[in-house]
């Protein structure tokens, strides 16, 4: 018998968080107002729905298809962190997601709810609620040969519910025995009854002509293409019982299934049509909540406390309040906010904060230094960056820039401030309608001659014939390619001295007006790459600087810089 009144739970999150009592955002609002309105709506033995109902197995044994449920997944294990080997123990907000999912069936006892999308911040203990339902679909709904799968697009991806699930059972002797589950490598089954679960991706599996039980989709927002989500919709429309369930937090791709679904979601919950067959419930913020606050964390976070940690989400939010960089990260990862890939990179106050007009590059003459070179043709700017290390910052750097355009450039791109950078002598004009690289060689060679130069990073795109000069000049040229792995970590890199007060440079407002149109682009594995909005919002200042640093931070440790100074690697 089920040890708790997992209904009554879950009606009174519903009415708490409706009521205010329980701080949740709009459409967790409204999904449980629609429960509540439902549980008004339809009553009776007529009625085309009925909620948590007896029922009766084939064994002729009743029960309600929610407790059953719950009670199920509470004599399972956690498998991961500091309560690994305790039995799980479902949180209110679960409890109304899975007793509404699986409460409700229709007059036939068919499950009314076929699809389910949850939406919620990472560290809330999706995985684990995933991987216990898979079990419960694999040996405990009653469907012969049920297929039960974990989809992704790809097998590290899938292979996280399936793995979780498959520790679960294997720690959990009683749930093998008591329903005849084999565990194996790559598959678990019940020969009883044909029953099986697998991890399946899209990469190297045939997806098509599955007959699906139950397909659980872990975080939709990163694929890229429909293809799995049409797969396993398909796929599940064969069976008379069941359930499509996609649980992920938010993304960036607003033309992706992810946010296509989402916004189906929101739409039904906003009353907008109606379907029956569809669950959903997005948790987070509110227009106009402030986000740097630690009652957004709470709102945003139902299992606040519990498996999301206050003294870990934190210090995170602290970062994201002092690094532009980090924010979009930060509101998709743990506020679950749909944001833009590409964000704003520099905190400019402290960009200006870092300018010293006294600062001169002949102070370095005779020093180590690596420079930065970003060549380009025609419209846009040939930036080449000095980067030393700075003798009285530990840990720091000074940075000067030489920028170059051709005269016909100057003269027809419409930036008025091309001709006063030209008069100041921030910018080098070459005659004709192309870049003359032998101004930016001739450059080169007499920094080698005041300077220790120890490196020249530089994008071989454009650049073949003049590192083959500067070679034979004797110039250590390095090819430094414009991939996300070269630039992502000295672009943060370059970001902390910033923000710390390291980077320092001279006020050049060339090299400012770069830095201000750098946006950073964020993929899925938190790497960040330079980028601009718009073809004018030129970049190539910074792009340099990254790449003069990349070298600066690789290969500068135990570099003498003075009688008593030694560069340490950041």
């Amino acid at each position: 018998m089920p040890a708790r009144s997992y209904a009554t739970i879950a009606r009174q999150y519903a009415e708490a968080v409706v009521e205010g009592d329980v701080c949740a955002c709009r459409w967790v609002r409204m999904a449980c107002q629609r429960q509540l309105n439902d549980l008004i709506k339809f009553k009776g033995k007529s009625s085309l729905l009925r909620f948590n109902p007896k029922l009766v197995d084939r064994s002729g044994k009743s029960f309600a298809p929610a407790d059953n449920l719950c009670a199920f997944i509470e004599r399972l294990p956690h498998v991961k962190g500091p309560l690994a080997g305790e039995p799980i123990h479902l949180e209110p907000w679960q409890v109304f997601i899975l007793s509404t999912v699986f409460g409700w069936v229709k007059a036939d006892g068919k499950r009314r709810f076929r699809r389910a999308y949850i939406e919620v911040p990472r560290g809330n203990a999706k995985s684990t609620l995933s991987s216990a339902l898979a079990l419960y679909m694999l040996a405990a709904d009653g469907e012969g040969g049920a297929e039960v799968y974990s989809l992704a697009t790809t097998r590290d991806q899938a292979r996280i519910v399936f793995g979780d699930a498959q520790t679960m059972a294997r720690q959990s002797a009683g749930f093998r025995t008591r329903f005849g589950v084999g565990v194996g490598a790559h598959n678990m089954h019940v020969m009883t009854s044909g029953s099986k679960f697998e991890a399946l991706s899209a990469e190297g599996s045939t997806l098509d002509g599955l007959n699906i039980h139950f397909g659980c989709v872990d975080e939709l927002h990163a694929h890229k293409t429909r293809t799995v989500y049409d797969v396993v919709e398909t796929g599940t429309g064969k069976r008379d019982n069941s359930l499509l369930w996609v649980i992920t937090t938010a993304g960036s791709n607003r033309s992706g299934i992810c946010y296509e679904i989402r916004t189906f979601v929101t739409r039904l919950l906003d009353g907008v049509f109606e379907d029956d067959s569809q669950f959903g419930i997005v948790y987070g913020l509110d227009d106009g909540d402030d986000w740097t606050l630690e009652s957004s964390l709470i709102k945003a976070n139902p299992n606040w406390g519990i498996s999301v940690r206050p003294e870990v989400l934190a210090p995170l939010q602290a970062k994201a309040m002092q690094m532009p960089s980090a924010v979009n990260n930060f509101k998709t990862k743990h506020l679950n906010e749909w944001v833009n890939a590409d964000t704003a990179w520099m905190d400019m106050r402290s960009w200006d904060r870092c300018a010293d007009p006294l600062l001169d590059i002949e102070a370095y003459a005779g020093q180590p230094c690596w420079i930065g070179l970003d060549l380009a043709s025609k419209t846009d700017i040939a930036a080449l960056l000095l980067v030393f290390a700075h003798p009285e910052i530990d840990g720091g750097f000074a940075a000067f820039g030489r920028y170059y355009l051709p005269e016909d450039t100057v003269q027809a791109v419409g930036n008025s401030q091309y001709p006063g950078w030209m008069g100041s002598g921030r910018l080098t004009v070459t005659p004709g309608n192309v870049i003359d690289f032998s101004w930016i060689e001739a450059d080169l060679i007499e920094f080698a001659s005041r300077f220790s130069v120890q490196a020249v990073a530089f994008d071989p795109f454009q650049a073949t014939q003049l590192s083959t000069r500067m070679l034979a000049e004797g110039l250590p040229m390095i090819e430094v390619r414009p991939t996300v792995l070269n630039f992502s970590e000295p672009m943060k890199t370059l970001e902390a001295l910033v923000l710390q007060g390291k980077l320092i440079h001279d006020g050049c407002p060339v090299l400012g007006w770069m830095a201000s149109n750098v946006v950073a682009h964020l993929d899925a594995k938190d790497n960040i790459y330079p980028r601009k909005e718009r073809p004018e919002n030129k970049i190539d200042g910074i792009v340099a600087l990254i790449m003069g640093l990349s070298r600066a931070i690789t290969l500068g440790t135990n570099v003498v810089l003075g009688a008593d100074y030694e560069l340490v690697m950041l």
